[in-house]
């Protein structure tokens, strides 16, 4: 199993979900609270990863990170090369492709929250700040539990966009899934195999946690409905 390929996926899953609690929830809590009408297109927009083709975000990922791109210009001025083809092109390109697999979660938790709470909340003068991470929030824990979960697991397991803005440079974007393609293609099965049943173990594991923090089975679901 190449262990240089694993840890740097494991580094991309773990940044990639990070940043996604932070962009992710307050696009959530705009989605499930905003009256503005035409907030479906931005709901279509963020959902657009789920079904377009990897390989056609990956093209116009890669054209918008390139050294064309009002983007890709700016970062080669600033570092001295491009954004394309680096760890940190595969950070964007991840975020975006995995964006729909947090906000929805985070989205659906927030509907679920009591309104006759929120108003009372503002009744008695709190902000929607103090509202959100003293009400919101905690009542929301599961889908931010499941939204963060998937968007790890779903970072572990890219392969289409991930091939198409970083390529396959060992050390920099060289993930596990494309270390299995390439063990495919050399058709070094037993390999590949190995690799295949760590991810596995990781994908099962994420969404076993996932079910028993929802259900209640674990302590921290226990204490965090107290």
């Amino acid at each position: 199993m190449d262990w240089q390929a694993f840890w740097l996926t494991i580094r991309l899953a773990l940044l990639v979900a990070a940043i996604l609690i932070i962009i992710g929830l307050p696009i959530a809590y705009w989605i499930t609270y905003s009256r503005w009408r035409w907030k479906f297109l931005v709901e279509a927009v963020v959902a657009l990863p789920i079904v377009l083709p990897p390989t056609v975000l990956g093209f116009y990922l890669l054209i918008a990170l390139g050294p064309r791109s009002p983007l890709g210009r700016w970062w080669q001025a600033l570092t001295g090369h491009t954004l394309a083809f680096t760890f940190e092109g595969l950070v964007i390109g991840s975020i975006i492709y995995s964006l729909p697999f947090a906000v929805q979660p985070f989205s659906a938790a927030f509907g679920t929250v009591d309104c006759r709470l929120l108003a009372a909340s503002a009744t008695l003068g709190a902000s929607r700040l103090r509202t959100f991470f003293h009400i919101i929030l905690p009542l929301s824990m599961s889908g931010l539990v499941t939204g963060t979960a998937l968007s790890f697991a779903h970072t572990m397991g890219e392969f289409g966009v991930v091939l198409m803005v970083g390529g396959n440079i060992p050390g920099v974007t060289r993930t596990v899934s494309i270390d299995i393609y390439d063990k495919v293609q050399a058709f070094d099965y037993s390999a590949a195999n190995t690799t295949a049943i760590v991810l596995l173990a990781i994908s099962f594991t994420v969404l076993s946690v996932i079910y028993a923090l929802n259900r209640g089975r674990w302590p921290l679901a226990w204490f965090g409905r107290q």
